[in-house]
């Protein structure tokens, strides 16, 4: 329920607060005073998109909050639970505007994004504008009324489920069905070349150490030369680094214990000599271990050769050639199982469109059931809203043989006569704009219960009636917010009537500046505006027809 909305800086409105009470609130005033303004605020506080327009002249940004009470088992209770924003029984959602067309939304502090805020909204409040019945002829609009507090929530979350299902199911068998088939030469032309790959193909290990040798190689001579040319110089009797260092080490040990500097230079000889040793055993280990003889080198290349040649033919590096192997081994099996897997997965499809064919029919019966008493219902409110011996039908039509969807297999038709003895018709064809207004409202009564939003706000519905129907209007208005809350803007005495609280919007000149200025109306004010409402102009007779209208309002609640 909605508890204050707080606006500053939105169009023609500096600073307004306004608190609202459970049960039924009508906003009046003169036309262009503002009224839908308001409507608007709580549109973009509930995600509406919003431009710069919407800043009041003169002001860099434009700021609106509103806190809504939340109930513990509600769906918004449920979705601030989930995104963890949930503080408590209330819920402030706020929104700045700047003017460079850049906006910025919070819930309880956080900062959220617009998707976020409208997730939320639309289970905070349900705005209807004037031409909200235009919605009436879509068909998932049809369907919304009929399934939303429908009670079987259930049937068509397996309708959903099974259809996902089945999907699934569907791409893979056209997935398959995708796949070329191979005929005899190309199935031998496959296997010859999954043979000779085995047969002949180096790892890409194996290709990249087979390269390093056939570098090395390659290179022998000069690589022997040097191989030769370091061993000698470290190990030659005479003049080579070992024993001249183990000869000086052995000096320099005989007199470490006269000197820590001469202590000191010995380890370091010492550990010299040492790295001396391990170079001279790696590099006779190299050269004992090398193969520089031309036969190696040849067989090296023509090995090198074959890969390069494999590669080639395959149009891939010659390291990515097990790669290639397991492509061809993998299109191998699939070509030679295609009919199979095509078996065993349309058999799935069978009974997954089975199991869905199950389900859509349950959906079906509990959607006629459902379809017969929303009729009923909104029949009987056709009556009092003006439009005696009216019959509204919903018809729904079941393909068990369809394309499967995630809504079921149903087709629906509104059907409506406003008039008695003649035949209903498709809504779309036969019903005038006013008419579709009135039925609109009839349903949103009829399938009141459980609605998702506990806040319904109706911008000027009740745009083109008067007299009874106006009364009527106005009572079914009220009985909407027997268990909720409901606002509406409306220019009908008859129906700010049976208003619990009415807030009053006028338009003010200061200086140069436009003001508006809300106020809640006490007992004797309302029966001044609604007296303005009548005609326009006060007089004892309109102040006691408004009366009149106030007191035949509180007998029909």
């Amino acid at each position: 329920m909605l508890n204050f909305l707080q606006i500053r800086n939105y169009a023609i409105v500096e600073s307004l607060d306004l608190e609202f009470t459970r049960g039924f609130t009508c906003v009046t005033g003169e036309t262009g005073a503002g009224k839908s303004i308001l409507v608007d605020a709580l549109g973009l506080l509930c995600g509406d998109r919003a431009d710069t327009s919407a800043i009041r002249s003169g002001a860099t940004q434009a700021e609106l909050s509103a806190e809504f009470e939340i109930a513990g088992d509600s769906p918004a209770h449920h979705w601030l639970q989930d995104a963890e924003l949930d503080h408590g029984s209330t819920c402030l959602l706020r929104r700045m505007i700047n003017e460079n067309g850049r906006s910025r939304a919070w819930i309880n502090g956080t900062a959220v994004t617009l998707q976020q805020l409208a997730g939320l909204g639309e289970r905070l409040v349900e705005i209807h504008g004037q031409n909200e019945h235009i919605l009436l002829v879509r068909s998932e609009e049809q369907f919304r009324l009929l399934d939303n507090n429908g009670g079987y929530r259930k049937d068509l979350e397996q309708v959903a489920a099974r259809f996902a299902a089945w999907s699934v199911l569907e791409q893979e068998k056209q997935e398959l069905l995708d796949e070329t088939p191979l005929d005899a030469g190309d199935m031998e032309l496959m296997q010859y070349q999954i043979q000779e790959l085995e047969s002949t193909m180096l790892t890409a290990d194996q290709f990249i150490a087979m390269e390093a040798e056939h570098r090395l190689l390659a290179r022998g001579g000069e690589l022997l030369e040097v191989l030769e040319q370091s061993i000698e110089a470290l190990e030659s009797d005479r003049s080579g680094a070992g024993p001249v260092l183990h000869g000086v080490l052995t000096r320099l040990e005989a007199h470490a214990s006269l000197d820590t500097e001469i202590a000191g230079a010995a380890e370091l000889v010492r550990s010299a000599a040492i790295n001396c040793d391990e170079a001279l055993n790696g590099l006779q280990s190299a050269r004992s271990r090398m193969d520089f003889g031309p036969d190696r080198l040849a067989e090296l290349e023509r090995q090198l050769g074959v890969q390069h040649d494999l590669a080639r033919k395959h149009r891939a590096q010659p390291e990515d050639l097990q790669q290639v192997l397991e492509k061809l081994l993998d299109r191998c099996q699939r070509a030679g199982s295609l009919e199979q897997r095509l078996a065993k997965l349309q058999a799935e499809l069978d009974e997954s469109l089975r199991a869905y064919r199950e389900a859509a029919a349950s959906l079906y019966a509990r959607r006629r059931q459902r379809a017969k008493t929303l009729s009923e219902a909104v029949t009987a409110l056709m009556q009092e809203l003006g439009m005696e011996g009216g019959r509204f039908e919903i018809t729904v039509a079941h393909d068990e043989d369809g394309t499967p969807s995630a809504r079921g297999s149903d087709k629906l038709e509104l059907r409506v006569t406003a008039n008695p003895g003649v035949p209903a018709g498709l809504l779309r064809k036969v019903a005038s704009g006013g008419e579709l207004s009135r039925i609109s409202l009839a349903i949103k009564v009829a399938a009141k219960s459980g609605a998702a939003a506990p806040t319904q706000i109706f911008d000027e519905v009740d745009a083109g009636v008067g007299g009874d129907t106006a009364n009527a209007i106005g009572a079914l208005l009220k009985s909407l917010s027997a268990d909720g809350q409901s606002l509406c803007v409306t220019h009908l005495a008859q129906v700010a009537a049976f208003a619990d609280q009415q807030l009053q919007v006028q338009k003010m000149a200061a200086g140069s500046e436009t003001r508006v200025k809300t106020s809640l109306l006490a007992e004797e004010e309302r029966i001044d505006e609604i007296a303005r409402m009548l005609g326009g102009r006060l007089s004892d007779q309109s102040r006691a027809h408004a009366s009149e209208l106030l007191a035949l309002a509180s007998t029909r609640h």
